[in-house]
């Protein structure tokens, strides 16, 4: 176990709801910076100081609760990642509510299903697409008294501005002066706090219900674990729908260090240059793309650059092997890895922002082989593992105690043991209480001794570091008995193709695995133009023989590091990559493998045929 589990006196210590954690917050350091985000008249970025935030969020709560909010009433918000989203979460918690998140992405239907189960009284959207969705279903949302909007007009009714909500604010305050203290007041550990929807790939979403406590201890175990401070920045662009961006800003509280906000999926690499931050949270995709992006790049030059930069790498991983191991590093070597240091690896640290201490991988599992790439350049990537049922933190691998392949120890004042079928359960202050409205559910998740089953498969090595194996659900046998984990070949899959977006993997009660794959749309293009397809559409580049040949010699090469009954017989290109809007990726970009399996299921019979 980690040295770091044993004084868990943090966790009687921590403050009692969310709310007075961002006040204790905003009274420490009402100076220093808190936000930092894209502006609107032309600049790059604006900044707000903890007391800027606190006054902004102070208005917005009592706006709420001129509008009726009371403790535990639900309040939705239907928008991308920006800092309103922060404000607005913020609010809602201070009034003594709950926020009820919705993906900006998520269909009209299934945001009318979540406002309807939660009884969401009041709704954050963004824009006029997100209003537009709650309005096609007003009828079915009797309890919805108001719609606030970050962008675009009210109608003086139904309809307000945010700005609007300010002002009946600042009327509520002046009549008023405690009513927000008042709000807090009330507020006790266990009140529910958020109300997070999975996205989930069948089925209706399901409501999970984490309380105040939940969130205070998430920051509280991060900040015991001294692996961020008030001197740190971090780059957010996770969904904030989503419990891994929504963690990261318990952590904030607790911590104290800036974050520079900007949900724009496509900005990141550009904004990572721009606002240099010593950390950041990411799904596993993100470095899938970097690292193919980066790799293709650098075939695409060819020459002695390619011959510069592969011998780089390799002198890169000895020298991280022989760390890792314990052993010195013989001078010969540490004079090349200076030269390659300075030629090849500073130049990929300095893609993202040349500051960054380490970048934190959930929401999936991340390959070992391209976590120890990038390791080999000298960024530091902390594999962690939580659900939206546990407030998304519960394993994270330390800057100075790490094994790749892991995700880290438990938490301080959580625990972990291993069930039927060496299935991770977990127990502590951050386990949801249970799925709204859904007792039946919660039976089956949660065990009479108030553990929670994860439905994911693992081991535990004899420093107490977990490696999760699989998803239980996801194994399947094949007709010849064997048992498979697809998420593991198919991560395999990315870390040899640096083309590729998606590999998935089929083959339960078959005789033999088969895959499905699209590529990088901007890695292929690439590629593309130096192979005769250049200016032709995905579609058209896909179904040439050429990249055929180029997808089959990297499955060739999967093939070589699995078992006989492991490997991919036959595969088919998608003639599109898989998309959230498609409804085949979750908002964390996992693939929703039960809706892909469904929609394709024709052409993976023909691969059998």
């Amino acid at each position: 176990m980690s040295p770091l589990n044993t004084d868990t006196s943090f966790i009687e210590n921590r403050p009692p709801n969310v709310a007075v954690q961002f006040r204790e917050r905003v009274a420490k350091a009402p100076d220093r910076e808190a936000y930092r985000y894209p502006a609107e008249d032309g600049q790059p970025w604006a900044s707000l100081t903890w007391k800027q935030t606190g006054d902004k969020v102070e208005k917005i709560t009592a706006g709420l609760s001129s509008l009726g909010i009371e403790h535990e009433h639900r309040v939705g918000i239907a928008a991308g990642t920006r800092v309103e989203w922060i404000l607005a979460d913020l609010a809602i918690m201070c009034a003594g509510g709950a926020t009820t998140t919705v993906y900006p992405s998520t269909m009209a239907a299934d945001v009318a299903y979540i406002l309807a189960d939660s009884e969401c009284r009041v709704v954050f959207a963004e824009d006029a697409e997100q209003l537009e969705k709650i309005k096609a279903h007003k009828s079915e949302l009797p309890h919805l008294n108001k719609v606030v909007v970050f962008d675009g007009p009210g109608d003086g009714d139904w309809v307000i501005t945010l700005n609007d909500l300010i002002a009946l604010g600042e009327k509520r305050l002046a009549e008023d002066p405690d009513t927000v203290t008042k709000s807090i007041a009330v507020i006790g550990p266990g009140s529910l706090a958020t109300l997070i929807y999975t996205s989930g790939t069948t089925g209706r979403p399901k409501g999970v219900r984490l309380r105040h406590s939940s969130w205070t201890y998430e920051g509280a175990a991060i900040q015991a674990q001294q692996i961020l401070s008030e001197d740190d920045l971090q780059f957010l662009w996770l969904p904030m729908a989503h419990s891994f961006g929504k963690v990261l800003l318990s952590t904030q509280l607790a911590c104290g260090f800036a974050t520079a906000v900007d949900g724009r999926v496509d900005k990141i690499i550009e904004n990572l240059a721009i606002v240099k931050p010593t950390f950041m949270g990411a799904a596993p995709r993100i470095f899938e793309k970097a690292h193919g992006r980066i790799v293709t790049m650098q075939a695409a030059e060819g020459g002695a650059k390619q011959k510069i930069f592969l011998k780089a790498f390799e002198v890169g991983r000895k020298v991280d092997r022989l760390k890792r191991e314990g052993k010195s590093v013989p001078l010969p070597l540490k004079v090349q890895h200076a030269l390659f240091d300075r030629l090849v690896f500073s130049k990929i640290r300095d893609r993202f922002g040349g500051r960054v201490r380490f970048f934190i991988s959930g929401a999936a599992a991340l390959n070992q082989e391209i976590a120890e790439w990038f390791n080999a350049a000298g960024i530091l990537i902390l594999e962690g593992y939580g659900l939206t049922e546990t407030a998304a933190g519960s394993f994270v691998n330390l800057p100075e105690d790490h094994k790749f392949g892991t995700v880290g120890y438990v938490f301080p004042g959580s625990k972990v043991r291993l069930g039927e079928g060496d299935e991770i359960q977990i127990s502590g202050p951050g386990v949801m209480e249970g799925y709204h409205n859904l007792p039946e559910e919660t039976a089956k998740t949660l065990t009479k001794d108030g553990w929670l089953r994860t439905g994911d498969k693992g081991s535990l090595d004899s420093e107490g570091h977990l490696k999760i194996t699989g998803r239980i659900k996801e194994l399947f046998k094949t007709s010849g008995g064997k048992y498979i984990a697809p998420p593991a070949i198919e991560a395999k899959f990315k870390a040899v193709c640096p083309y590729a977006s998606q590999f998935m993997v089929f083959g339960n009660e078959r005789n033999y695995v088969v895959a499905l794959v699209t590529l990088d749309p901007d890695a292929i293009a690439g590629w593309a133009e130096e192979n005769g397809l250049g200016g032709k559409p995905y579609e058209e580049i896909v179904a040439d023989d050429k990249t055929r040949e180029l997808v089959q010699g990297y499955v060739d090469q999967l093939n070589l590091q699995l078992n006989r009954w492991e490997t991919i017989k036959k595969f088919e290109l998608l003639d599109h990559d898989l998309t959230v809007e498609s409804g085949e990726l979750t908002p964390s970009m996992k693939v929703k493998r039960n809706v892909v399996e469904d929609r394709y299921a024709t052409m993976i019979d023909k691969l059998y045929a």
